[in-house]
């Protein structure tokens, strides 16, 4: 394979690393308030984009089927919004006897309280080739009920309160992933045809519009003020991060295929990816709507910037991979049923 072939089949894991290097290099661009106002630009457009792409590729018998996919639903929701939060609740008992800064330990509390993300999950999924439908519908249902889980889950474990604007989010919410959604069903309708004789490269649109939502998110994490943050602690939550990424997408790997959970390959794809990614469009306004008036809030948001960046990445270099496994089972399956018949 020459150069040329493997830059073209790579091309998505270099996008994201010049991207990186460019946020770093000059990140008053992609930050919010920015001359690419990410807050618009992205939380609308490059959301709406991604779901109106899906809408337009996804076949409607596969979302349908999706939707009565239950046991795969409850098995997401309930690993990201129930045992996500107790798990990391236990290891911060721990954490909690080391010189790490308090804060960023809150902090990754937080994270755990977040909802599943309205766009990575998806894109992840879909460069793999799983379960997308699956992966639309808990990414698009985890948000919605992460409105109010998410708040009530902080309370619980952090004693924060106040009041959250859930009209508001819901309005986004509803705005940027269900009606583009409807709006891409309703254009295939009309030009499935079409659609289908031209082989639209749907995944690399997608990709696209992902590599700018990388951007303005490491433009955030790299403008970020490091306000009383000892480098020792901050590397160390950004070990735990991985550490906490690594072991949740093992543990949902090893949950979903093991004998007699009745889930496919396609649906595992899905499961690990909207299992343990984290919101970041939703999780920062929430945050700053639940800790206002608190003066450490800067800190509290670190390990959020820090995950969602690190799962884009992660999941970005484990879609080759994963894409083998899926394939090389999805073909020891058709064997076995050929051989069986």
């Amino acid at each position: 394979m020459g150069l040329l072939a493997r830059v073209r089949k790579q091309w998505f894991i270099i996008g994201v690393v010049l991207v990186i290097v460019a946020a770093k290099l000059q990140p008053s661009v992609g930050v919010r308030g920015g001359p690419l106002k990410p807050e618009i630009t992205v939380a609308y457009v490059a959301v709406s984009l991604i779901f109106f792409n899906s809408g337009l590729s996804l076949k409607t018998e596969e979302l349908t089927s999706a939707l009565l996919h239950f046991r795969l639903h409850l098995f997401v929701q309930s690993f990201t919004l129930v045992f996500f939060p107790l798990v990391v609740w236990l290891l911060l008992k721990v954490l909690a006897l080391t010189a790490i800064n308090q804060w960023l330990l809150k902090g990754l509390q937080t994270v755990s309280c977040m909802p599943p993300p309205v766009s990575s999950a998806v894109i992840l999924t879909k460069a793999v080739g799983g379960n997308e439908a699956a992966a639309i519908f808990n990414s698009a249902f985890g948000s919605f009920l992460g409105i109010v889980v998410t708040p009530a889950l902080l309370l619980l474990f952090l004693g924060s309160s106040s009041s959250v604007p859930f009209s508001s989010i819901f309005a986004q919410l509803f705005m940027t992933v269900v009606v583009p959604l409807i709006l891409g069903q309703v254009c295939r309708g009309f030009f499935r045809e079409h659609l289908e004789r031209r082989k639209i490269p749907f995944g690399a649109i997608s990709s696209a519009v992902l590599l700018m939502i990388i951007y303005t998110t490491f433009c955030d994490t790299f403008s970020n003020p490091n306000i009383e943050l000892d480098p020792t602690s901050l590397l160390l939550v950004v070990l735990i991060i991985f550490f906490l990424q690594l072991s949740f997408m093992l543990l949902t790997f090893a949950f979903s295929t093991r004998s007699g959970s009745g889930f496919s390959p396609a649906d595992t794809v899905a499961i690990m990816f909207c299992s343990t990614h984290k919101s970041l469009t939703l999780g920062i306004p929430i945050l700053k709507i639940v800790f206002e008036c608190n003066a450490h809030l800067s800190l509290i948001s670190v390990p959020l910037l820090i995950y969602h960046p690190s799962q884009i990445l992660l999941g970005s270099v484990l879609v080759p991979t994963i894409r083998r496994w899926m394939t090389s089972r999805q073909k020891a399956m058709k064997l076995s049923i050929l051989q069986f018949i």
